[in-house]
């Protein structure tokens, strides 16, 4: 038995070290963390390195951190816990997943995830987003009103709204949902408990230079700055038709026009989110259509299959795992693109992130740490 986490770790504190000794408890084998690379859900440039960030997960709790492609990793909730779990499904040895969440009741979850795939729900929804309104306030909105507050209630958290898609992706999988109470700290806010804050807080600090030593087991040695890729960002945009952008994911409904004509007007990448907010697009929505610009990310290829592991480090459990893993295992990617593995394309898109998010530091890091860069043992 072993157990899986989907997870960013940006950066890895404390609280990622509950919840992986949570998930260990549960089913009391190894634990598999299926881990985002140099992009964020939220469409940000991680805070530090892939690598970094694995190393300390190893050093607290994980036993096997391999990445999750950046096309499943910067998207909407559902693509990405989609991803996630396909992975985890490849490893025969994986019994359990376990996720963070505001609320640890387990049936309450899933009778929000039964409600997502109501027909009434999704007509309700439907009616409400062309009414102007946005996916998840519809979403919760027509829950409330098919399915009553209770059950619409889970669904104010982004926590548990990604612990209602991860049950959706297991659905018709042997591996049970293990709900982890979150402690301390709230989503998103500066709320802490003693050694326990929220990962954005975190980040807040490193990146104001301020100590976090309290809420970390280990400070990342070098930090980046979103700040850093916006020029790289505004020449991407600018250089892209509206025809280009309409290409990308999430983009519909002439969103195209109005992102191509703000890039030309305004000089920051603010600017440019405030110029096409709407009340039906939110902001983080937004950061992922630019950052998936940046990344040559196209609609086209986040629909494509990326059930491969690429190993980011391990310990002697994890290694054993890998030899229960049905899907491409890659170890080496060079080796793998010289051999041309049928992922070799998303693997490439992976490496090419890392490779933009060293643009992201203060002193500009070399390109192809993919390759430099040995597996953590």
């Amino acid at each position: 038995m072993a157990v899986a986490v989907v997870c960013e770790f940006n950066p890895f504190h404390n609280g990622h070290a509950y919840l992986l000794s949570q998930a260990r408890k549960a089913c009391g084998g190894p634990v598999l963390a299926v881990m985002s690379g140099s992009f964020t859900q939220r469409g940000e440039v991680a805070v530090c390195s892939k690598f970094e960030r694995a190393k300390t997960a190893l050093e607290n709790g994980a036993d096997l951190v391999v990445e999750l492609p950046v096309v499943k990793a910067v998207a909407n909730a559902q693509t990405f816990a989609r991803g996630g779990v396909e992975i985890a499904k490849s490893f025969d040895c994986v019994t359990h997943l376990a996720f963070g969440c505001e609320t640890a009741d387990v049936h309450l979850l899933n009778a929000a995830a039964e409600a997502a795939g109501n027909p009434m729900v999704g007509e309700r929804v439907r009616g409400l987003m062309k009414q102007g309104d946005y996916y998840p306030r519809a979403f919760q909105a027509a829950v409330s009103e098919v399915c009553g507050d209770k059950t619409a209630a889970v669904l104010a958290s982004p926590n548990n709204i990604l612990a209602v898609e991860y049950i959706r992706a297991l659905k018709g999988s042997k591996i049970k949902p293990v709900a982890v109470q979150r402690t301390g700290s709230v989503h998103d806010t500066e709320i802490r408990s003693g050694s326990i804050a929220s990962a954005s807080y975190v980040r807040s600090l490193l990146r104001s230079n301020r100590d976090a030593t309290a809420f970390v087991p280990r400070v990342p040695e070098v930090i980046t700055r979103e700040e850093n890729l916006e020029r790289a960002m505004l020449y991407k945009l600018r250089t892209m038709t509206a025809g280009d952008i309409a290409g990308l994911p999430d983009v519909d409904e002439g969103l195209e026009n109005r992102i191509y004509e703000a890039a030309r007007n305004y000089n920051s990448i603010e600017e440019i989110l405030s110029a096409v907010k709407t009340k039906r697009y939110t902001l983080a929505r937004l950061r992922r259509i630019l950052v998936c610009a940046l990344l040559n990310i196209t609609a086209k290829l986040r629909e494509e299959n990326a059930c491969y592991v690429r190993v980011l480090g391990m310990t002697s459990a994890g290694a054993a795992m890998l030899k229960a893993c049905r899907a491409d295992i890659i170890t080496s990617p060079s080796k793998y693109i010289k051999a041309r593995g049928r992922y070799s394309t998303l693997l490439q898109t992976d490496i090419a992130a890392a490779d933009t998010a060293a643009l992201a530091y203060d002193s500009i890091k070399p390109a192809g740490t993919d390759y430099l860069t040995k597996m953590i043992k």
